[in-house]
């Protein structure tokens, strides 16, 4: 069952029983056991679940509100997986989507590590594969079943290779290699075709943009930017690409483009608010949010949030650590920024973004301290369970 909250279980269960409730409401005790209750929030559940006629009622289910509050104080008092005995009432679902972070620079090299986050039970896992070599400095996306892997770096030569990881099956495959070495890419999807742009060529710092597609195996060149972007950040909103920051090699900007696709042209926006180099940039809602990076002086913790139809930046509210060259993903409504650069070390701490609130919180941290790192979401995976904390 993929639900993103138990509170529409419960609501589920009661628009079943009101097609015949005199014939129904006898199952509310078997049913709101398959509920996990513990995860809802508190007082939905005292206002909506335990004073409702049907729980309040059944003898059962009086005595399952008494155990759901007991490990809603138990969770609040200790956290999610305090126990090494699942509970039935807060065992997490398996999560549709799943957050993966490859690669990146820790200590004082490059690593392959590749490691999974799930969401629902706030945990990382750490995948074994056979990477070929630890990279740093690339790009990663999901398309079509495949992650791909761009570009980057491993500490000696850029690479214009790409790699793709089949998650079923776990095995890598070398695909096409792009026209131009990038390290520091910015990468996107639009339109089941992969872009990636500027970067590093262990010589010049490139304003060039070139697209993959699958189905031929082939690059191609775009138009360039106005400007060279290395260790940039792009992604996609409503079929165009946005690029936004990055370093010219003399400057650290604060400029953005955006690229349509059926005029092959770059125009620029409205500028950001701060100099941004090495930060994170995704869509997120309805608008593209710039997050972190560094000014050239300092690593930021702000972030701003764009929005296409009245081009302008907006603030949003700081994160808790400061960081440049983090990966950033959106899973189920919520904005994740994973691990990065703090100005002195690699870290592996993780935070997430709820636009509802405009407010950071923690999320577990990685196995890994490791910056120069990149994350994409793979949903719907027939094999989830390989990638997830055990629910057992």
């Amino acid at each position: 069952l993929n639900v993103r909250r138990e509170e529409a279980v419960f609501e589920a269960i009661l628009k079943w029983i009101g097609h015949e409730p005199e014939k129904r409401k006898q199952h509310i005790a078997v049913l709101l056991s398959k509920v996990r209750t513990a995860l809802m929030q508190a007082d939905y559940f005292m206002t909506n679940v335990q004073s409702h006629s049907y729980v309040k009622d059944n003898e059962e289910c009086k005595l399952l509100t008494i155990h759901t509050l007991s490990e809603m104080n138990n969770l609040n008092t200790y956290g999610l997986g305090y126990s090494n005995v699942p509970n039935p009432l807060s065992r997490p679902r398996l999560p549709y989507n799943l957050l993966f972070a490859i690669g990146g620079w820790s200590g004082r090299r490059p690593t392959s590590t590749m490691e999974t986050y799930d969401a629902r039970a706030d945990k990382w896992l750490n995948i074994p594969c056979q990477q070929e070599s630890p990279i740093a400095y690339h790009g990663t996306v999901y398309l079509k079943g495949f992650i791909y892997v761009i570009g980057g770096s491993d500490s000696l030569d850029c690479f214009n290779s790409v790699k793709r990881f089949d998650p079923l099956h776990k095995t890598w495959q070398q695909v096409a290699p792009m026209h131009w070495r990038r390290c520091y890419v910015s990468v996107t999807v639009l339109n089941n075709l992969i872009y990636a742009m500027g970067g590093f060529d262990g010589h010049t710092l490139l304003n060039t943009a070139e697209r993959y597609e699958p189905e031929t195996n082939q690059w191609t060149l775009i138009a360039p930017m106005h400007q060279q972007r290395s260790d940039a950040n792009a992604t996609t909103l409503h079929d165009k690409v946005y690029i936004c920051g990055g370093f010219t090699g003399n400057e650290y900007l604060f400029t953005a483009e955006v690229y349509d696709a059926t005029t092959n042209q770059w125009t620029f926006l409205a500028p950001m608010t701060s100099r941004r180099s090495g930060l994170g940039v995704i869509a997120y809602g309805n608008e593209v949010y710039a997050v972190g990076g560094c000014d050239g002086v300092n690593r930021l913790r702000t972030a701003e949030a764009y929005n296409p139809q009245t081009n302008t930046w907006r603030a949003i509210s700081t994160m808790f650590n400061y960081r440049s060259h983090f990966g950033i993903e959106v899973v189920d409504e919520i904005l994740f920024v994973v691990g990065g650069f703090n100005g002195s070390s690699t870290i592996f701490n993780v935070e997430c973004y709820d636009g509802k609130t405009n407010e950071w919180h923690n999320a577990e941290d990685m196995s890994v301290h490791r910056s120069a790192l990149s994350c994409c979401v793979v949903p719907a995976l027939s094999n989830i369970r390989e990638y997830t904390a055990p629910r057992d």
